[in-house]
């Protein structure tokens, strides 16, 4: 039995040596400040969650990630761990409760519970007249507003390893990861990569939280954020295109394994943040999959995985 069930993913957290900048980008990206004091900056979404991104005042570092305790009881079960810090009040927006893990490579791992919501903010609605609902928006134009994505809520984090079993095997059993797909070369025994979601029973859940895959080095590959739909993955690129300052890493397409659609850019540091939208979601029954890795093993339509992402990996 793993140690704890996480019930999702919670923020990421980033160092940066220019906070104004990294604000900047996170709101071009879509994002909303939450709060700042002079050595840290908290950005949220339009969902409930206080913030879902934490960027420390520093050299540009990754520090980690952190996830939902299912009860305060796994908070006290956690803290029992090797190397685990105590039960600790969280000095952040919405207060709360955590505990602090070193993960394999020594990422700082938050288990979190008990921070107060915020109110949810306005979101942009928008009517399709799609399929068989060809009359949904009738006498009205469908006029999509230039500018960022609307962030809603983080969906998982992506880590490179140079130990796939091990990683993989310290997440699952501290965290409570179910397998939702493995990704192999070669023979079916040669795990690369692995999917990993959140077990909820029978509750339905997004198809990954956690994903990590074999690289030459340990380090951040990209966090993830879910926008409204379609509509907003491509306004979001068109406007961060349109600025003409930040990398664009990958997209727009569809995923294969977990169907979203998705979009990549980095940050001024090199941190890749995905925008995507329409997941599978899996509860706990759904049998653990598998496929081969090659052409086609990421993307339905659109770019196929670039070269340049397939270990890519900051420290």
């Amino acid at each position: 039995m793993p140690v704890a069930k996480v019930t999702d993913i919670a923020f990421g957290r980033l160092q940066a040596p220019d906070l104004d900048q990294a604000e900047e980008f996170l709101l071009d990206f879509g994002m909303v400040r939450a709060a700042r004091t002079a050595d840290t900056l908290y950005m949220r979404g339009t969902d409930p969650a206080a913030y879902l991104h934490v960027t420390h005042l520093g050299p540009a570092k990754f520090i980690g990630m952190a996830y939902y305790a299912s009860s305060a009881d796994e908070l006290d079960r956690l803290s029992k761990l090797d190397g685990a810090s105590g039960v600790e009040d969280i000095d952040a927006p919405g207060g709360g409760k955590r505990v602090r893990l070193r993960d394999p490579h020594g990422f700082q791992i938050e288990v979190v519970h008990g921070i107060a919501p915020s109110d949810p903010l306005p979101v942009r609605h928008a009517v399709l007249n799609t399929g068989a609902e060809k009359y949904r928006r009738v006498g009205e134009f469908m006029r999509v507003a230039p500018g960022p994505s609307q962030v809603k809520r983080i969906g998982h984090g992506v880590i490179a390893t140079t130990d796939l079993k091990k990683t993989l095997g310290w997440y699952r059993e501290t965290l409570g990861f179910l397998c939702s797909d493995d990704v192999w070369a070669g023979t079916p025994d040669n795990v690369v990569s692995s999917f990993n979601r959140c077990d909820r029973g029978d509750d339905y859940v997004d198809h990954h939280a956690f994903f990590t895959m074999t690289g030459p080095e340990a380090g951040l590959n990209h966090f993830s954020f879910e926008v409204r739909d379609i509509d907003d993955v491509m306004v979001g690129h068109e406007y961060l295109r349109g600025k003409d300052k930040y990398r664009h890493m990958w997209g727009i397409g569809r995923h294969r394994l977990g169907s979203q659609v998705y979009d990549y850019w980095c940050d001024p540091w090199g941190r890749v943040h995905e925008h995507w939208t329409d997941s599978d979601v899996l509860n706990a029954s759904t049998p653990p999959g598998s496929a081969q890795a090659g052409v086609g093993t990421f993307a339905q339509w659109g770019e196929s995985m670039p070269a340049r992402f397939q270990t890519y990996a900051v420290k």
